[in-house]
Formats: C-alpha cells, sequence, structure tokens
C-alpha cells in the first residue's frame, strides 16, 4: 500500500471549485497441541523488554508541551513554506538521502525490534518506502496542478478549477509491525500535499522510533516535521490537541479512541486497521503450491505479524488433513526443523501473541 497514490493524496488535501455446489468446511486455525504445534513458535525478540533510558540519550517528550508544539507547526504552516513545490521536493529528497545513507542502521534497527532478517527488512520496508519517495517525485508536479472542472449552463460564461491545497498539521500515529514503512509512508504523502507533519511511532518498536527521531531531526526541516516517541500519556496529549488531519494505523479498539478524539474537533482521519484475514482452499489445487503460499503469506511476512497476514484456514473436512501434512513438510523446508534457530524469519513480538505454552 502507498499512501502518495491519487486518491490517499487527496485524504491530505482540501479541495474546492474557483469561481464559481455446496461442500462441508473445516476450519483450521493455529493449533494448540499435536505435531504442526511446535513448527509454528518462535521466540520473542530482543527488545520484548523496553530499554531503560540512559545518559546521553534523547530525553523523553514531555506531555505538557503538546499544545506548544502544535503551535509551532501551524505558525510554520502559516508562513507558507510548506505549500512550495521547492519545500515538498526538499524534504522528499532528504528522506531519499536518509533512506541511502542510513539504511543498515535501518535494517540493524528492525532486526533489534522484530528480528526481521535483512532481506525481508530491505523488500517489505526499506525498498517500499524508497518507492513511495520515488513516485511521489515523480508524479509530485502533476499532483499539484489545478484540475478543471466543468460548469452549468446557468453559470456561462464563467469557469472553475479544482485545486488541491494542504490542510496544516498532519499527526501521524503509527504501528510496531511494520515501524519503519507504516511510519514515513504517511510522512510522505503529508510531505507531498505541503502539510507540517508530527509522527509519533509505535513504542512497541523502540529502536526505530528512536532512530526514526534521530534521522529526522538530521535530514528534515524540524520547523515542520517533527517524531515526538513516548507511550499512551504522550499519545494521549497528541489526541487532545485540534489538528487538521490525523492518520492512524493500528487496531480497532485504538482507532475508536483516535476517532472519539478527533471528532471533539471535527477533524478529518485516516484509519488503518487491522482485521481477520482467511484463506479458503479448495480439494481441486495443487497442494504443495498452496501450501508454500500460504507459509509465504503467513510465517515469511513478518511472521505472520502483519494485517494482510492470514489467520485461518477454510477447507473441506476430507483434504484439512492433506493440508496440513503440506503445511507442515513446507515450514521444514523454509525454516528448517526447528523455526525458532532459523535465520529466515522474525520472531513474536508481544508474548500475548504466542501460541499458548510455547513461551
Amino acid at each position: 500500500m502507498s499512501v502518495v497514490d491519487a486518491g490517499v493524496r487527496r485524504s491530505f488535501s482540501s479541495s474546492y471549485p474557483k469561481k464559481t455446489n455446496q461442500k462441508q468446511e473445516a476450519t483450521l486455525s493455529f493449533p494448540r497441541s499435536g505435531p504442526i504445534r511446535k513448527s509454528l513458535c518462535v521466540c520473542l525478540s530482543p527488545s520484548a523488554i523496553p530499554p531503560v533510558m540512559t545518559e546521553g540519550k534523547k530525553q523523553p517528550f514531555d506531555a505538557n508541551e503538546a499544545p506548544s508544539l502544535v503551535k509551532e507547526l501551524k505558525e510554520s504552516f502559516r508562513t507558507g513554506r510548506t505549500r512550495s513545490y521547492e519545500w515538498r521536493v526538499s524534504q522528499l529528497k532528504g528522506i531519499e538521502k536518509m533512506v541511502e545513507e542510513r539504511e543498515k542502521d535501518i535494517s540493524e534497527a528492525l532486526y533489534k525490534d522484530l528480528s526481521k532478517p535483512e532481506f525481508e527488512a530491505f523488500v517489505s520496508e526499506i525498498a517500499a518506502v524508497k518507492s513511495s519517495c520515488e513516485e511521489a517525485l515523480k508524479e509530485l508536479k502533476q499532483w499539484m496542478k489545478p484540475e478543471k472542472a466543468k460548469t452549468s449552463m446557468t453559470a456561462y460564461p464563467s469557469s472553475a478549477e479544482i485545486v488541491s491545497e494542504p490542510l496544516g498539521a498532519v499527526l501521524v500515529i503509527s504501528t510496531w509491525n511494520y515501524p519503519f514503512l507504516l511510519s514515513i509512508d504517511p510522512v510522505i504523502g503529508a510531505i507531498a500535499a505541503g502539510n507540517a507533519v508530527v509522527l509519533k511511532p509505535s513504542e512497541i518498536a523502540p529502536v526505530t522510533s528512536s532512530l526514526l527521531s534521530e534521522l529526522f531531526e538530521e535530514y528534515l526541516d524540524s520547523s515542520a516535521v517533527r517524531v515526538v516517541e513516548g507511550a499512551v500519556p504522550e499519545t494521549a496529549a497528541l489526541l487532545e490537541q485540534k489538528w487538521d488531519k490525523i492518520f492512524y494505523t493500528g487496531s480497532p479498539r485504538v482507532g475508536r479512541i483516535v476517532m472519539t478524539a478527533a471528532a471533539k474537533h471535527l477533524t478529518p482521519v485516516v484509519l488503518e486497521l487491522g482485521g481477520k484475514c482467511p484463506v479458503v482452499v479448495d480439494s481441486d489445487v495443487d497442494l504443495q503450491v498452496t501450501a508454500r503460499r500460504i507459509i509465504a503469506g503467513k510465517w515469511q511476512l513478518n511472521n505472520g505479524q502483519a494485517c494482510i497476514s492470514v489467520d485461518y484456514i477454510i477447507a473441506t473436512k476430507d483434504f484439512a488433513p492433506k493440508l496440513i501434512d503440506a503445511l507442515r513438510n513446507g515450514i521444514e523446508e523454509f525454516f528448517g526443523a526447528d523455526p525458532m534457530e532459523s535465520k529466515y524469519i522474525s520472531r513474536i513480538k508481544d508474548r500475548s501473541n504466542h501460541i499458548l505454552g510455547c513461551s
């Protein structure tokens, strides 16, 4: 998903006209016992226990400073600096440079937070951010151009056009499972649309969060683009403020909290929320191909920690045992006899998400 396509780009911009055969089914879910169970258990990531703030590190954000932070960003926006094509390009190129020069640091942070293999980190996060930047830089002039609009005969001889306008100060609250991609991608969209933006990374991926704070300060315009680190108190303080747009990625439970807070100020919101993702398997499929695709979509994709990851499988009762055997064999082929020792799979971040008795 890219947030800089035309549809989502407009979510950061306001527009106004100027001038006027049935089968018996069985559901397969994560087993709590049986021969395949061990293959599904993986250890906690290295940063499952949050690090302690040590001397020399950046001090945590003071929640009491949230009002002044928003005020500063809105004042910066009102100067018009973020509206210009030149500023937008400079910030997008800053992100490109940041990713290019600090790719190793980004990859290491993702490994420390999620034990994410280097190749997976590059393909699923780093390369995706590069692609979004390239797209934004390529299409920016076209996005900024006014669009002609039809007028009715009653308005003749007037003409009309639709102009995309930046909204102002945008709050991006990102999630932990893709802590780099899902932090930077919405920021790219907000910047491309000419907004000032605050990013609140997830505290559940603390190493990446800390790195993002460092990188933004080094590579981007701090008068209009900021990072706020913290947990619930800091997020709550930010949500109390009047933003011009809020972009949240995460759970439906927190999404309701974000929506409620935004409603107080009639703030427009984008909610990218998780849900259930089933796979329906018919009995006439290629068994091996199907098993490999399910494994790739479940365990090789951030070890299932993704909103599009397979949650459960629907198959016929007669076919289910065959599929389970194929999955068991495929998991061993992908990750070895003991996936807990594999270097090619991320680790489950939250202990509460472990299969009962596996940790």
